[in-house]
């Protein structure tokens, strides 16, 4: 069966750290993109980062230079390194996989998207 397993999700106080990881289970993702997706309560799921098979990488402007995505193919994961959080940045977070192998302009479009995971949530407060 294949699943995306999200983890890391938790409570944060603004300008702190989290590490969010995502581990894929029935198949094998090293020659697709992954990416991290987020939803607000009444916003629309966005895309974060992607991350090519290649090691490529792009970032939706709003997480640029605080975010950092990285995999790692051996653990079949990939994972979401959130710095400098905000109250914006609160949600649930979801891990995807790509139909294609390299990011590109469109990464974030839903048609691009194979697998989906079930979400990890993030709340930012003091």
């Amino acid at each position: 069966q294949v699943q995306l397993v999200e983890s890391g999700g938790a409570l944060v106080q603004p300008g702190g750290a989290l590490r969010l990881s995502c581990e894929a289970f029935g198949f094998t993702p090293d020659y697709y993109a992954l990416m991290w997706f987020r939803q607000a309560p009444g916003s629309e799921r966005e895309g974060v980062p992607c991350i090519s098979s290649t090691m490529g990488t792009g970032y939706a402007w709003a997480v640029k230079d605080r975010f950092t995505i990285s995999r790692d193919n051996r653990q079949k994961s990939v994972y979401l390194q959130m710095t400098s959080v905000q109250a914006e940045d609160a949600g649930v977070y979801y891990c995807a996989t790509s139909m294609k192998r390299f990011c590109g302009e469109n990464w974030a479009a839903p048609d691009n998207i194979k697998h989906w995971g079930d979400g990890t949530r993030v709340s930012v407060s003091w």
